[in-house]
């Protein structure tokens, strides 16, 4: 089986001790490739050069909302210009985050909209980040002409699934899906239709359920494959097969 970890950060500082490890740990598990998404301006040079090294590490630039602080009043004009010459496969990670208090819901919402508006000039799929904002999300989704993408950590209705898919999402799930207790993040991922699912972990964090409260790895994710497949009463192959070539066509690779 040939997995596709669709939202992993390798590049971040909690992984800078044993990262050609944890991408030989994970590559024996079976993840061969990873999506890496960015998060702030500063950590696009090592995320670029870091994928650049290696053609199963994919790269996605953009600015997360819970970030807001961080960004600069001409981020956006570099993140078109870096888009533009370094060519991601992806935008992201941008989005909504409602859950956090004291987050400027006017200012994400901006941020979000420009960002947008740069994925549909050069045609790239997004990663949306979304806690608490699907509703304004998907408002906002349908002003643009886009290029689908994934939506991160789906947490969501099923009605709110389905909206997503009508776009040309797919809908992410990761270590959250692995714990007994996310019976209504389990009863959504057991009902939506096989071409809209794709696997992630986003690591290092949300880690499964056998490694609660350490470090999430992208050598995990066959134990969320496994909890899928366990849920949708399908073999592990299958599901396996599946969600990679979902992955693979959104990204357009």
């Amino acid at each position: 089986m040939q997995l596709f970890d669709t939202h992993c950060h390798i590049d971040v500082a909690e992984f800078d001790a044993d990262r050609d490890q944890v991408l030989f740990d994970a590559r024996t598990a079976g993840v061969r490739d990873l999506l890496v998404p960015a998060v702030q301006r500063s950590t696009w040079p090592g995320l670029i050069e870091l994928c650049a090294a290696d053609r199963h590490l994919h790269l996605a630039l953009g600015m997360h909302p819970v970030y807001l602080q961080q960004h600069g009043p001409d981020d956006v004009q570099a993140l078109a210009d870096e888009v533009a010459r370094s060519r991601p496969i992806a935008l992201g990670e941008i989005g909504l985050d409602w859950y956090v208090k004291d987050l400027d819901r006017d200012r994400q919402q901006r941020l979000l909209e420009d960002q947008l508006a740069i994925a549909e000039a050069h045609r790239l799929p997004v990663v949306l980040h979304v806690r608490k904002a699907h509703d304004a999300m998907l408002n906002t989704l349908r002003r643009y002409r886009l290029n689908g993408g994934f939506c991160h950590a789906f947490n969501g209705s099923l009605q709110q699934a389905a909206s997503y898919l009508d776009k040309g999402f797919c809908l992410g799930f990761g270590g959250m899906l692995t714990f007994e207790r996310s019976n209504h993040l389990r009863r959504i991922a057991g009902q939506l239709p096989p071409e809209g699912i794709v696997l992630e972990t986003d690591a290092p964090d949300m880690t499964v359920a056998s490694h609660r409260f350490q470090r999430n790895s992208p050598a995990y994710l066959p134990e969320v494959l496994a909890t899928l497949a366990m849920l949708r009463a399908t073999p592990e192959e299958q599901v396996a097969a599946t969600t990679t070539a979902n992955a693979l066509r959104v990204l357009g690779i």
